[in-house]
C-alpha cells in the first residue's frame, strides 16, 4: 500500500492539526464537491461539542480521517469520493464516549458505535451500499467483518493512524506536564 517515506508522511501530517483549524481542506474544490452537503449539515457541525481523542473534537478527527483517506484513494485510483463521505460519517454517534458507559450501561462503545454512526448517517444523508459498509466496518479488526472494499481500507488505515495520533499527542503532552511538574520545573 503506502511505503514507509508515505507512512511517515501521513502520520506527520495527522500530527499537524492546523490545516483543520484553518479549514484549509475547504479550498480544495474536488474534495469540497464530494463532501459539502455533509460539511455544511447541522448534525454534522454537532460533533464539534464532543471530544474525540486528547483535544480533537469528533467533528475534526472525521474531518482529517475523510481528508486523508480521500488522499489515499486518489493515489490508488480507488473510490476517493465513497472513502471522503464515509470518512466524515464513520463516527457519527453524536454522544460523549467518555461518558457513555456511565450514562448508559454501554461499556462496549468500541463494537457498537459503527451501527450508531450508520444508523444516524442514515436518518440524515443519502448513502450508497459502500458508504454504508465503510461506516459499518471501520473498526476492523476490532469489528469481526473488515470492509468490502478498498476505500473501507483507507478510511480504516486512516482512521486508526489518526486515532493513535490524537491520542499519542496527549499521553505526550500528559507526560511532559507531569514530568516537568514533578521534577519541578513548572
Amino acid at each position: 500500500m503506502l511505503n514507509r517515506e508515505e507512512r511517515g508522511a501521513a502520520a506527520r501530517w495527522a500530527a499537524d492539526t492546523t490545516w483543520t483549524k484553518q479549514e484549509r481542506y475547504l479550498k480544495d474544490l474536488d474534495y469540497m464537491d464530494c463532501v459539502s452537503d455533509i460539511l455544511s449539515h447541522p448534525v454534522f457541525q454537532s460533533m464539534e461539542q464532543y471530544i474525540q481523542h486528547g483535544a480533537t473534537s469528533c467533528k475534526s478527527h472525521c474531518i482529517q480521517v475523510s481528508y486523508l483517506s480521500y488522499h489515499i484513494c486518489r493515489k490508488f485510483g480507488w473510490d476517493y469520493k465513497k472513502a471522503a463521505r464515509a470518512g466524515l460519517l464513520h463516527d457519527l454517534f453524536l454522544y460523549d464516549w467518555h461518558t457513555h458507559a456511565r450514562e448508559t450501561g454501554n461499556h462496549f462503545h468500541g463494537f457498537t458505535h459503527p451501527r450508531t454512526a450508520l444508523n444516524n448517517a442514515k436518518q440524515h444523508f443519502n448513502l450508497s451500499k459502500a458508504e454504508a459498509d465503510i461506516i459499518l466496518c471501520h473498526m476492523w479488526p476490532l469489528t469481526p467483518i473488515p470492509p468490502k472494499s478498498m476505500a473501507g481500507m483507507s478510511v480504516v488505515y486512516a482512521d486508526k493512524l489518526c486515532s493513535l495520533t490524537e491520542t499519542v499527542l496527549q499521553v505526550r503532552g500528559w507526560f511532559a506536564v507531569n514530568f516537568l511538574y514533578r521534577m519541578k520545573f513548572l
